[in-house]
This record gives C-alpha cells, sequence and structure tokens, in this order.
C-alpha cells in the first residue's frame, strides 16, 4: 500500500500540487487522470521518491518513505517513467538486467536465475525477439515495453508507470494496461485516455487545480457532472456489457460562454 497524505510540491511560486492525499491499495489500480498541467506526473514523483514534499508524508507499507534506503525502496517500488534511457551502449537484455540490481549485493554479478526473470519479463511485454537488439536503436514503443520489462524485472512490490502507453500503438496500449492489471501488486499509473482508464483502473484520482477534485472507484470518478467541468468538452458515458465507454463532444462557441 502506499499512503501519501498532505504531499505538495510548486514550481516556483506556482503551487503544482496543494495538500493532497491519496491511497494506493494492494492488488488494485490506482490511476492519475487529469488534464495537462494538473499534476499528475509531479503527484506520481512524489509518490516514488524523485520529489520529497516539503508537507506530509509518504508511506509504502507503513514505513515512511524518506527513511527508506535507496536498495531497499527499489524493492519495493518499481517505476517506469517518459525517459528515453539516454544514449547508453546496452543491449535490451542488458537493460532488463539491471531490473535485478536491488537484488544484489554491491559487487554480485547477475546469476542464471536473473537472466532467466529477464528473458521471462522481455516475453511477458512481447519484446523477446529484441533481446540482442541495441537499446538505443529501437523505436519509441519498443523502447516504453523495454523499460517496462525491467520494472518487472525488480519484483517489486509496488509499481508506478507514467503515461505507459505513450508512443504504443493500439494493441500494444492494451496488452501492457492488461499486464499491469493482472499483476499482484500495488500499480498506480498515469493515464491521459480516459477510456483506458476505465477500462484497466480499479481506483481513480481525478486532479485539477493542484488539488483532488474527485477520488474513489472508476464508476464513482467517470460522472459526466464529475469530469465535464475539470476537462471542459461535453462528455457521453455508455455502461455497455460492465464496461464504461466515454463519448466526447466539443462544446460550441455558444455553450463555452455559459458553461
Amino acid at each position: 500500500m502506499i499512503e501519501a497524505t498532505t504531499v505538495s510540491w510548486r514550481y516556483g511560486a506556482n503551487p503544482v500540487i496543494d495538500g493532497v492525499s491519496v491511497t494506493a491499495r494492494p492488488g488494485r489500480v490506482l490511476g492519475l487522470i487529469g488534464p495537462n498541467g494538473s499534476g499528475k506526473t509531479t503527484l506520481l514523483r512524489l509518490l516514488y521518491g524523485a520529489l520529497r514534499s516539503p508537507s506530509g508524508r509518504v508511506l509504502v507499507d507503513g514505513d515512511d518513505l524518506a527513511g527508506l534506503g535507496s536498495r531497499e525502496a527499489a524493492r519495493r517500488l518499481a517505476v517506469v517513467v517518459q525517459e528515453n534511457g539516454g544514449e547508453t551502449a546496452l543491449t535490451v537484455a542488458e537493460m532488463v538486467l539491471l531490473g535485478r540490481g536491488p537484488h544484489l549485493s554491491t559487487f554480485q554479478r547477475a546469476g542464471r536465475a536473473d537472466h532467466d526473470i529477464a528473458a521471462r519479463c522481455l516475453a511477458r511485454v512481447g519484446a523477446a525477439h529484441l533481446a540482442d537488439r541495441a537499446f538505443t536503436r529501437l523505436s519509441g514503443g519498443e523502447r516504453q515495453r523495454v523499460l517496462i520489462a525491467r520494472a518487472l524485472a525488480q519484483q517489486a512490490t509496488h509499481l508506478l508507470l507514467d503515461e505507459p502507453t505513450n508512443h504504443l500503438d493500439i494493441r500494444y496500449q492494451h496488452e501492457i494496461l492488461r499486464l499491469v492489471r493482472d499483476l499482484d501488486t500495488c500499480s498506480v499509473v498515469v493515464l491521459h485516455d480516459l477510456n483506458l482508464a476505465a477500462r484497466y483502473c480499479d481506483d481513480l484520482v481525478l486532479l485539477g487545480r493542484g488539488g483532488v477534485v474527485a477520488a474513489g472507484t472508476v464508476d464513482e470518478v467517470l460522472d459526466p457532472a464529475v469530469i465535464e467541468p475539470v476537462y471542459g468538452i461535453g462528455i457521453r458515458r455508455l455502461d455497455l456489457d460492465g464496461a464504461i465507454h466515454l463519448l466526447f463532444q466539443p462544446h460550441t462557441a455558444v455553450e463555452r460562454t455559459t458553461v
């Protein structure tokens, strides 16, 4: 479980996250949603310790994140962010093997079991055929799958992902999020696509103007009356075969003057 209590962050004089509290529960997928600039990525970075809030605190399974050493934090929290891995000379297999680092002592080399785990994680994201390729020669979507495989190789109990479907085609968007949902972890994922959030998340936190506008189950948060004012667009919700589908309709000029 990840529990954040009254955490905040500002860039200069501009507060991005202001006194926000959220809870991500074991075995469930928590989606962070909201318009651009609402603080989704900033909140995620607070949850895994890349940013340290001047107020409140973040607990991981009851332990203060600020008090965990880097190795212990990496054993508990696996993170996938929107970075391209730089100009590394590593192959894909070597990149995924880095995920085993938290389980090795300082001078210990990866063993056969570690290589087997890395190979299985590559296969889970549909990238086993890329194992011998240079990471820098991959497309954006291929890199994203490899970075997710590296996170899986950590075998952490919590998984945090910032827009994991970025650069992926429709098939892999669904396959990656289905994989995340099927994991026995506490997962937190930043998503822009509300229909993907509806399909693969259990709980949602809707952010706007630096705070939490709504939090709860997908059914509770994806209420047009709740999300229309935040996104500034007309939304129609359809509940078909037990699944939520959202249809979007931009407001006309006349409507915009009255909302």
